[in-house]
Order: C-alpha cells, then structure tokens, then sequence
C-alpha cells in the first residue's frame, strides 16, 4: 500500500515538474473560458506576474479585432471537445498584458473531472520564428528581385548579341555581295570591252591603208565605228562607277536649276556614236523648260533609258523622247520599236545584272535600269514601262518637283 502511494506521490510530482518548469505555455480553462491555472512559462509569454491570469476571461489573451468571433469558436469546442491545433496554415496572434500582439502556436485538447469538462491550451510564442520566417521570406524576395533583374540583364544582353550576330550576318552577306558584285564587275567588263577595244583596235589599223582623199568614206566610215565603240565603253564605265557609288552611298540629290530640254539634247548628242544605221531619235518638250533637280541624275537616266532604246532597236527604228513638266512632276517617256520584254520576265526587268533571254547576244551590262530605280528613289520618283514583244518598250518616269 505505502508503494503504491509512493508511485501516485512520484507521479503527482512528475506532472507539477511538467507543468511548473514546461518551456511551452499551458493554460487550464473551465467550460466559461475563464483561467484556473497557469503555469509560469504562460505568465512570462503574456507578461503577466504570477497568478497574474488567474481569474481572467481567455478572450483578455486574444487581440481585440479576434474577440466576437473566439467566443463563438470557443463556444463549438466545447460542444464537441477534440485534441487539435488551432490555426493551421493561418497567422495567429495573442495579445499581451500591456496589449502588445505576438504570433502563436496553439494546441488545444481537454479533460473531464467529476461531470465538468476542462480545456487545456498548450502556447509557444514564435515571434524569434516568425522573424527568421519574416527575414528569410524577405531574403526570397529579395534574391527572386536579383534574379530578375539578371535575367533581365542577360536576356537585353543576349538580344543584343543576337542584334550584333544579325548585323554581323548582314554585313557579312553584304560583304560576301559587294565581292561578288565586283567579281562579275571583272569578269563583265573584261567582256564587255573586249569587242569594243578589238573593234578600235581593227578600225584604226584600217584607216591607215587609207591615205589618199577619195578614200575619205571608208576613212569616216571606220572613224565612225570607233566613235560607236567609245561611246559605248563609256556608258559601261558609267554603270559601272554609278552602280559603286550607290552601294557605298555616295549618292546624294544635289538640287539645281537647269533646263530639262538642254539636258535631254546635250545626252542624244552624246550618243549619236551608238545609233544603228537608219536609226533617229525624235525628241519633243511640253511646258515649262526650267526645273529645279539633280543634274546628273537627269542625265544618267535619259543616258540609261535611250541607249537601251537604240541597243534593243533594229536599224532603220525611230526612237521617241518626250518631256513633260507640270505644275507637280518632271514626265519622262522614251519609246522604242524594239525586241521588246518577254511578259514571263517582265517582273525581273530592274533588278541588278538582269538580263531577258532575248538580249542576250546584245552588248549591254544588266545594270542600267536597276541604276535609274535607284536615282528615282533618292529623288522620290517613280518608272512604269509597257512592252510587247516585236513591237516595242515605253519606258515612263514621274519625278515630283
């Protein structure tokens, strides 16, 4: 009997150690929610003295804004009593003696003595947990901030790489472009000049087997033919030398007055030389003589438009240049009764070095045309043709003034 006295004696003290020396804070209340017992751990977190809870409504532990609706949560439990934790996945809050608010953890669970029923609250405080939760949350944030802004770092970065690699690529292939055109620039004038030289080349060996004056026809005819190949090397040279200067852009509208009358007359003289046997050239002006534009870019294209005419005309073929200047625009139109362009090729006509399978066997560099394009659109102008195979080209410039 005195062991088994002994043992409930051991035991009694074994839960008041509990209790008294318990790191967690343990509050007993009866059905009410009023406090019968508190240990000093539960005094200390809530910053009361001791026994300072005793007597107290548990709703005085709860911040002021949680109080209606305890009551009611309060009031549930005690109509069916289970262990459980308050709270999960929820902030809560205690309130302390001088109503300062502090985090909690709650764990709820209950006993019956003699037809009453007690709750007992078991309460940590985390304010140290929650400051380290707080600090480390901020540290996340702070870190997700950084990242992006280094991603966003390495993405303008990677963007402007990618820029960098298309402009390298672009002017790489630009590059690779420029050469090649230079390449068939090569190869195309060391063809190109080839008949011309041999023809200068045959007719001046020729003029001198002719000394004497009755033989001044043949003299004049071989004269002529090495007036015909000069001409035409130079207008080569002049595609040529325009068509570098446009891809490097050196081209720029220099604007003057000038009198597109005198400027189309002065070009037709020039290239006399080139005019098959029987060919003309019929030239007529309307309206004002007097325009403000670039001049040599009038002159490249009435060069380009009428020796294509005399090129890709049959002899005895008249060629019609006309010019026109409105109130609004410069009108260009040279006409031709020559081969004409294929209706299958037409779409290629100004693109640079194109050449239609019809003119092929005729002397020419492929360059002219995709040249007047150019100037017209540094001048903000504009060509439109028509064109029937056998029957002939017209050829129509508007450039605005």
């Amino acid at each position: 009997m005195a062991i088994l006295e002994s043992g409930k004696t051991f035991r009694m003290e074994s839960l008041n150690a509990l209790f008294e020396y318990a790191t967690e804070g343990i509050v007993i209340t009866d059905r009410s929610g009023i406090i019968i017992k508190a240990n000093p751990s539960s005094e200390r977190i809530f910053g009361y003295e001791k026994d300072g809870l005793l007597g107290k409504v548990v709703e005085d532990l709860i911040p002021q804004r949680f109080k209606g609706k305890h009551v009611g949560h309060r009031s549930d439990y005690s109509v069916n009593p289970h262990p459980r934790s308050m709270g999960k996945n929820m902030a809560l809050y205690a309130r302390r003696k001088d109503n300062s608010e502090f985090p909690v953890e709650i764990s709820l669970t209950y006993y019956k003595k003699e037809d009453e029923q007690f709750v007992i609250a078991f309460i940590i405080d985390i304010t140290e947990r929650k400051q380290h939760e707080d600090n480390i949350n901020r540290l996340n944030q702070e870190l997700e901030r950084k990242v992006k802004e280094r991603t966003n770092v390495l993405q303008e970065a990677l963007m402007e790489l990618e820029n960098s690699k298309d402009q390298l690529s672009k002017a790489l292939a630009n590059e690779k472009e420029l050469n090649d055109m230079k390449s068939r620039f090569v190869t195309m004038a060391s063809h190109e000049f080839r008949t011309p030289l041999s023809t200068i080349l045959s007719s001046v060996s020729l003029i001198s087997k002719y000394p004497n004056l009755e033989d001044d026809e043949k003299r004049q005819k071989h004269v002529q033919r090495v007036k015909s190949a000069v001409t035409n090397m130079t207008l080569i040279l002049n595609d040529f030398l325009s068509a570098e200067r446009l891809d490097e852009g050196k081209i720029f509208v220099r604007k003057e007055e000038l009198v597109i009358s005198q400027v189309a007359n002065e070009v037709i003289s020039e290239i006399t030389g080139i005019l098959k046997p029987g060919q003309k050239v019929e030239y007529v002006h309307d309206g004002s003589a007097a325009i403000i534009a670039d001049n040599q870019m009038i002159r490249n294209i009435f060069l380009n438009l009428i020796s294509n005419a005399i090129k890709f005309s049959p002899e005895k073929k008249t060629i019609r240049v006309r010019t026109a200047v409105t109130d609004k625009e410069i009108l260009i139109t040279v006409s031709d009764e020559g081969i004409g362009i294929p209706q299958d090729e037409q779409a290629h006509l100004f693109e640079r070095f194109f050449r239609a399978k019809n003119a092929t066997n005729i002397q020419g560099t492929g360059l002219g045309l995709n040249i007047v394009v150019k100037y017209l659109e540094a001048m903000g102008g504009s060509i439109n043709f028509t064109s029937e195979l056998n029957v002939g080209t017209t050829f129509i410039v508007t450039i605005p003034h």
